[in-house]
Formats: structure tokens, sequence, C-alpha cells
């Protein structure tokens, strides 16, 4: 772990059960939801690995990396009804692979665009941080539809997951390629 690493030292956080933004665990990364909630349920999807760029990723953690963000992002949709997710993998400011996750309702911008349009001070402002009552409301929200997606999506998660991991396997890893 880079220790100047953001997103290195929050998943630290979080396997040290001190991460209060922390919701779950899958396979290829960690569900929390953003500092800011400006965009109520903004969420992430930090990636287990550090690499900079999803190309990085082997081929099979790459495929479960992508179908678990699909699914954190139609449990975000669902939780917090949203118009239209908008799902980004940036990197400039944190270089560790890690997908933002904003559930969008018409009108929640002054003009219709992408949510960096909003003024920083107003999207990270501290009269939209996360209180602890408002910030458990999120989770909670957010792990009931996670529940429900999971398993709405059982079977196609266990077909990637089976996919990766016996491609894995045939390639003569002995390590899951969620931990690679």
């Amino acid at each position: 772990m880079p220790k100047e690493c953001l997103i290195c030292q929050r998943i630290a956080a979080i396997k040290q059960h001190e991460n209060r933004y922390f919701v779950r665990e899958l396979a290829t990364g960690y569900v929390v939801l953003a500092d800011s909630q400006y965009f109520e349920g903004y969420t992430l999807f930090l990636g287990k690995q550090h690499v900079t760029e999803l190309h990085q990723l082997a081929p099979q953690t790459k495929i479960a990396f992508l179908e678990e963000m699909s699914l954190v992002a139609e449990a975000c949709g669902q939780a917090f009804h949203a118009d239209k997710m908008n799902i980004e993998l940036l990197g400039n400011g944190d270089a560790h692979v890690h997908w933002h996750l904003f559930p969008r309702h018409a009108g929640d911008t002054a003009k219709a665009g992408p949510v960096w349009w909003t003024p920083l001070e107003t999207m990270y402002g501290d009269d939209v941080a996360a209180d602890p009552v408002r910030l458990a409301r999120l989770k909670n929200t957010l792990n009931q539809a996670l529940d429900a997606v999971l398993l709405k999506r059982a079977g196609e998660l266990r077909a990637v997951h089976d996919f990766t991991l016996n491609d894995h396997a045939r390639a003569g890893h002995t390590r899951s390629p969620a931990t690679d």
C-alpha cells in the first residue's frame, strides 16, 4: 500500500473497522458512501488492488470488478430513486481504481450537465457532510438495495465469478483474482 494513496488509506481504515462510510465488501472492492452527500447517495466503489488504470487489472479481475460495479450502480440507483446514474472512473486526484456513482435527479443542478459543473465549495460544503443519523439512514438504504440486487442478480454474478475464478485456476494461479 503506497502511504500517500488516499484510497489505500481508506481501505486500511475499513479493515480496521474505522471507516464510518463503509457499506459493504464485495469480491473485488469496497462500497462506501462519499464524504459529501450533496448528490444524496453519492457512492464510491473502491478497487481492492492498488492499480492506477482499469487495464492494469488481470483480465479476470477486471471482468469481475466491472460486473460488481454495475451491480452497485444498479443498487444505488434503486436505493436513491435516481432518474439517471452518472458513473465515472477518474483517478486524476486519487490514482487508485475507484468508481464514482452519482444518483442524479431532474433539476438537481442549476444547469443540466456533469456533477463537476457544481462548484466544489457547494458540492463539498460542510452543510452536505453526512451527519451520523443521515449516514446511518443512507447506509441502511443502500445495504437493503444491495441485498435485493445481489439476490436478483446472483446467477449472473456467480457466472462471472465462476468464469473468472475457473479461468484464473486454469492459468495455474492459486490465489483468488480478487486478491492478486
